[in-house]
């Protein structure tokens, strides 16, 4: 892994999904332009199906082929077209940028706030007329999924958060206003499930869940503010649990301003090792970095990777809140 500073990329990797929110030949186009017009070596795939991503970036970066390996790897898409770039790019030397283009896009926005993508892509290499010192490579945190090996960029939820991503499905929107509707929407019918959260050892939580959401990333959706105090390269997983003293249908409003998080019933913490559980021997229904995981156990175990990725971001973070 690089370490962080602002050395301008020279060879780039653009990874599109085409089928992600936004996207479209315009944008897709649009991107490649502008690297191609000052970089020397720039390749673009656009994704076919699941997984896709992750091979060709592992690919790409073994430098195995023909082209020069990249420095950059580009991920035009939402949340989970980046979580494969970043498992692709697992022990390498390139540097993630990210150009939002899915439903939440909370990834984007917890390196660049609401900064256009456009400005941020072009402080990232080096165009005359941006900012000296705009952006910068940082060492960010990562999480690993235990019970699958799989790596978690954003973070991971239970509960009414993951089940929101089932009612987007059939929301007729596009970006943060369609996930915004199903959070809404999914909190109106939810249901808390008896759940318990450990936090290195120690019980955080047990009782009923409306969601336990954990990472590094401060937004969901791109705009509720679930871990408000986390910081993406403090080495440390953040965890927030809403309690069944919460009513669901609160919850979207609340989290859009991080005013849950001094309520009774909500618990907060931080660590390297994070257990979430379901108690009643069902599957728990969780999501990782926007996607909707397979029901296949009661629990999600998550551990920190301290700096294990580089990435471009603006160069101060937005501040935590305290």
């Amino acid at each position: 892994m690089a370490e962080p500073g602002t050395a301008s990329p020279q060879h780039a990797l653009i990874i599109a999904n085409p089928t992600a929110g936004t996207t479209g030949p315009q944008l897709i186009e649009e991107v490649a332009a502008l690297c191609r017009s000052r970089l020397p070596g720039v390749r673009l795939h656009l994704t076919t199906r699941q997984g896709d991503a992750v091979r060709q970036v592992r690919q790409a970066c073994s430098g195995t082929g023909p082209a020069a390996p990249p420095d950059l790897v580009v991920a035009v898409g939402g949340d989970g077209t980046v979580r494969e770039v970043v498992e692709g790019l697992a022990g390498s030397t390139a540097a993630l940028f990210i150009v939002p283009a899915g439903t939440g896009n909370s990834g984007y926005r917890m390196l660049w706030g609401e900064r256009p993508w456009r400005a941020a892509l072009l402080a990232v290499l080096g165009a005359a007329g941006e900012p000296s010192g705009a952006a910068r490579l940082r060492g960010l945190d990562l999480a690993r999924l235990a019970e699958t090996g799989a790596k978690v960029f954003l973070g991971a939820c239970s509960g009414v958060i993951a089940e929101a991503l089932v009612t987007a499905r059939s929301i007729p929107l596009t970006g943060r206003q369609r996930y915004a509707a199903a959070f809404q929407r999914t909190a109106e019918a939810f249901t808390p499930y008896p759940g318990r959260v450990t936090v290195d050892g120690q019980v955080l939580h047990e009782g009923p869940t409306v969601l336990a959401n954990v990472g590094g990333g401060r937004y969901r959706g791109g705009e509720f503010l679930v871990l408000p105090h986390s910081v993406p390269d403090d080495g440390l997983l953040d965890v927030c649990v809403v309690g069944g003293e919460v009513a669901p249908t609160r919850v979207p409003e609340l989290t859009r301003h991080a005013e849950h998080v001094t309520l009774p019933g909500v618990a907060y913490g931080r660590g390297r090792r994070i257990v979430v559980e379901r108690l009643d021997g069902e599957p728990l229904r969780f999501e990782h970095d926007g996607e909707l995981q397979p029901l296949t156990g009661p629990r999600m175990t998550l551990e920190v990777l301290p700096g294990a990725l580089t990435a471009w971001g603006a160069a101060v973070f937005d501040q935590a809140v305290v």
